[in-house]
């Protein structure tokens, strides 16, 4: 595998992909809409004048953190989508399956076209969020609650690993449908087990502590291996270039 062809895929796809406003909004709003709602949600409550015990405050403080893997997670798919799909449907994809590349190294560089506008997208609503709550909460718990090892963990270990994840199955779901939006919709199903472990967190059933992060991103690595082999499988140029209408 050349890994300086999968660069040149990689730099080419944002030129293409971000013509998408809806793509362009997804990547901006959504981090910086969660990074500016929770912090006011928190000076709304402390303003009012309850008491939030400090060990409920940092486990809220937490829950709203693990959003950012969620967000890690939910903004590949329509960019991974599109970048197979939708070219597919503008006719621009054709021309690249037609090269002497191989299977491996367009599929590495869409994925990396994928991940790295998501990750820094999240890095960066993460680093705004974590600014603005130790303003809301400093008074409250007398020290400044991040950057900490909860939040390390959740932007080093589990984002990087559901935006890959996400980028994959987004990847065979392309692979087996011919309609963008209908990826799209398939590549969401991402959403689903991280809302789980949210709610999961908010009502007691698990704790968001460091043991229990590395045990999910542990699951989550094992689960990219599985679907990296069923992404490489299951993409056929091929098929795409002479079935797909």
């Amino acid at each position: 595998m050349n890994l300086e062809t999968s660069w040149i895929i990689a730099a080419k796809d944002p030129k293409v992909i971000m013509r998408k406003r809806s793509i362009r909004y997804t990547l901006v709003v959504l981090p910086v809409l969660l990074a500016i709602l929770f912090p006011l949600v928190i000076r709304f409550v402390l303003n009012k004048g309850t008491v939030i015990p400090a060990p409920v405050l940092t486990g809220l403080l937490n829950a709203f953190s693990f959003f950012f893997v969620i967000v890690a997670a939910l903004i590949p798919t329509p960019i991974a989508s599109y970048s197979i799909v939708g070219e597919k449907v503008e006719k621009s994809l054709e021309p690249l399956l037609a090269t002497p590349t191989t299977d491996g190294e367009i599929l590495l560089g869409k994925s990396i076209a994928a991940f790295l506008p998501s990750i820094i997208a999240t890095y960066a609503g993460a680093t705004i969020f974590m600014t603005l709550i130790d303003n809301e909460t400093y008074s409250t718990l007398g020290y400044l609650y991040f950057p900490n090892w909860i939040i390390g963990i959740m932007l080093l270990f589990l984002a990087p690993l559901a935006a890959v994840l996400s980028v994959e199955l987004s990847i065979v779901a392309s692979a087996r449908v011919s309609d963008a939006r209908a990826a799209q919709q398939l590549g969401a199903l991402m959403f689903t087990p991280f809302m789980g472990i949210y709610i999961g967190a908010e009502i007691g059933l698990i704790s968001l502590d460091t043991n229990t992060l590395l045990i999910i991103s542990g699951i989550l690595a094992a689960l990219d291996l599985v679907l990296f082999r069923v992404s490489t499988a299951t993409f056929r140029r091929e098929e795409i270039l002479t079935k797909w209408k």
